[in-house]
């Protein structure tokens, strides 16, 4: 990140946990927007994102422009005590622009132009479409960058989630340049593509083509170099917006909201937070609450253990699944309070009044389609006066744990390219597990980028790490020799950053460190498993072990098959430290068998009483309030806390069914 900096607010202003959502006033009558200040007031909102998608209603020709509802809505926010984060309203454009101007379509790999009609439906590389965006966000800046009632800047939306791959003819001229920057000689790009394969070898940059649907699978490294440049693209859009609002309003904070959540994967947000003052994250309910977690630790990570700010989640069910169900009791403020517990210091949703038509009219909101008389508003208005009770967290960082999760998505893009192996890896899940069990013992743990410093943490957990630069080979060896300790799973040191394969055998770039050597990956069936010697299986995939090293010892063989007897978790002593490596995919039952000889060996317990393992997550934040932690209880039963105790700003030494404790320590 750029200098943090959080919204703004008056120098008196105690600093608190913001409350709010998404604010579309312009979908409703101009009668409907004083009855909203009166709920937001009732409900303890402080804050709302406006203008996001009003390109149309703020230009709605060319060369004509209307402000007068925007500025009576952000005069009257400010009336009443309510920070705007203002958008830029960059995010779809209008139908008179791709109208006179096509050429800002995205086009699929397939070459199709996706039409107008639903939302950021533009070329992230279009000089078309930037020259128009730009004029938008300077015309916004000028107006609004002194008003006192702009808390934030919030650049486009969600960038890059429905026009992330882009092939057109402008994408392809963006990523010759890209890559003559990343590579600087057509050789070099040769080298690191292994072109001499399938006689590919190019002449020069100009014969380059984004990985287009072609008749057979394309190039490896540049499928890969297209998703970094794709990524890279989308961050150029934002710090493109972003110049333009810190030369015009220099003092008001820029963020924009990523999109950490289940398998979507298509930007390195840990580059692109270098670029904004705080980070923003919008997250959705895909699978269940340690998803929700993991992600939430993730954005904790992205932003270096400083507070970030959830710009979307749902109070009730979603619009864009199969089935919508709507969450069960204690579930809306359970997931709010898990985003605190990680670092959040601003709880928002989409969106503040549930739309009567589009797209989205099924999609939950603080007011719902019932009003004010329904049970979601009653629980966004406990939801506000719990936030208010627990404000003394506001300001503070997350605490860093023993356990670091190190996640990479040049390794998530990597692993799960075609032509490789096996189909069926997914590298989140596989970092979730391991996140999973170590919850389900009780142990905190920090999911953090390869760029971080690793050296406060007494484990690291490398989750299908298959790409390993040289340096980042070289870190993590030090790492181990200082006496940390080091778990890699399969696929892991298997390529360099250009996705070559590292010689002599796997796992590659860590092989001597890990003392093992594999010759052949062993990749299961869908439906197979191969029992392991402690009664568990492993799935997904296995390895012929072979130990390259007198200082390993064996923790898990393989008991069947051609393995039957072969190592599968091995260990190796290093100094003060170990380097550990594990063949297979044990899955969250698997995991959590192993894990307390890895973490006994490096002198790492739970911080919960035995008798909450499983059943609550804990996570803390110190400020100076002093340390104030959280305790998530993650079933549907009551949980007596028995031994914790403290002042308890929320909750009470029984957790509710799905409740949360806030204590201070």
């Amino acid at each position: 990140m750029q200098n943090h900096r959080w919204l703004r607010a008056p120098e008196s202003a105690k600093r608190r946990i913001s409350f709010g959502a998404d604010y579309n006033p312009d979908q409703w009558p101009r009668e409907v927007w004083d009855e909203d200040v009166r709920l937001m007031k009732r409900a303890n909102v402080d804050v709302v994102s406006v203008a996001i998608f009003s390109w149309a209603r703020l230009q709605p020709a060319p060369d004509v422009w209307d402000f007068a509802w925007l500025d009576e809505v952000i005069d009257l926010m400010h009336a009443n005590g309510i920070g705007v984060d203002l958008a830029t309203a960059t995010a779809s454009p209008p139908p008179w622009l791709t109208t006179a101007h096509p050429e800002v379509l995205p086009v699929t790999a397939e070459g199709h132009t996706l039409a107008q009609g639903g939302r950021q439906h533009w070329r992230p590389t279009s000089p078309v479409f930037r020259e128009h965006a730009l004029r938008v966000v300077e015309k916004l800046a000028e107006r609004y960058g002194s008003h006192p009632g702009v808390v934030a800047w919030h650049v486009n939306n969600e960038l890059g989630c429905h026009n992330a791959f882009d092939y057109s003819d402008d994408a392809a001229r963006a990523f010759r340049v890209w890559l003559e920057a990343r590579y600087g000689s057509i050789d070099a790009l040769n080298h690191a593509w292994g072109t001499a394969f399938w006689s590919q070898r190019y002449g020069s940059f100009a014969e380059i083509l984004p990985p287009r649907l072609a008749a057979a699978f394309p190039n490896p490294t540049q499928q890969l170099d297209f998703a970094r440049f794709s990524s890279d693209a989308l961050k150029d859009h934002l710090v493109a917006e972003r110049e333009i609002l810190n030369r015009m309003s220099a003092d008001i904070p820029v963020t924009t909201n990523f999109m950490i959540v289940g398998e979507t994967n298509f930007a390195d947000y840990g580059a692109w937070a270098r670029e904004i003052d705080f980070v923003s994250n919008d997250h959705y309910v895909t699978q269940d609450l340690d998803e929700l977690a993991f992600s939430a630790a993730l954005t904790s990570g992205v932003a270096r253990g400083r507070p970030w700010f959830l710009m979307e989640h749902s109070t009730s069910a979603v619009n864009w699944q199969p089935v919508n169900r709507p969450k069960r009791s204690g579930e809306m403020i359970r997931d709010s309070l898990t985003h605190v517990a990680h670092g959040a210091d601003a709880v928002c949703f989409f969106q503040w009044r549930q739309s009567a038509a589009g797209a989205e009219k099924y999609h939950s909101a603080m007011v719902p389609h019932a009003g004010e008389d329904s049970r979601i508003f009653r629980d966004v208005v406990r939801l506000g006066g719990i936030l208010e009770d627990i404000g003394d967290v506001a300001g503070s960082d997350r605490d860093p744990a023993d356990v670091a999760i190190l996640f990479d998505w040049d390794s998530w893009w990597g692993s799960q390219l075609d032509s490789h192996p096996t189909e069926r890896l997914r590298y989140r899940r596989e970092a979730q597990d391991w996140w999973t069990g170590l919850v389900d013992l009780g142990v905190r743990a920090d999911v953090v980028t390869t760029d971080t410093d690793l050296s406060s943490y007494r484990i690291v957990i490398a989750p299908m790490l298959y790409s390993v630069p040289d340096e980042l080979r070289l870190r993590l060896s030090s790492f181990v020799e200082t006496g940390g300790h080091l778990v890699a799973t399969y696929f892991s040191g298997v390529v360099d950053h250009d996705d070559r394969v590292w010689l002599g055998g796997y796992p590659g770039a860590l092989r001597e460190l890990l003392g093992v050597r594999i010759e052949e990956f062993r990749p299961l069936y869908e439906g197979e498993t191969i029992p392991l010697s402690d009664g568990g299986t492993g799935s997904l995939w296995s390895e012929p072990v072979d130990v390259t090293s007198d200082d390993v010892d064996v923790l898990l063989r393989y008991a069947a098959d051609e393995l039957d007897g072969l190592p599968a978790v091995t260990r190796r002593s290093v100094g003060a430290g170990s380097a550990s490596y594990v063949s297979t995919s044990l899955g969250i039952e698997g995991v959590r068998r192993l894990l307390p000889a890895l973490l006994g060996g490096a002198d790492v317990a739970s911080d919960l009483p035995e008798p909450l393992h499983g059943k609550v997550e804990t996570t803390s934040r110190t400020g100076e309030h002093g340390r104030i932690r959280f305790l998530i209880n993650r079933t549907d039963d009551e949980v007596p806390l028995g031994s914790i105790t403290g002042e308890f700003l929320h909750g009470g030494p029984v957790l509710e069914p799905r409740g949360v404790a806030v204590v201070r320590e």
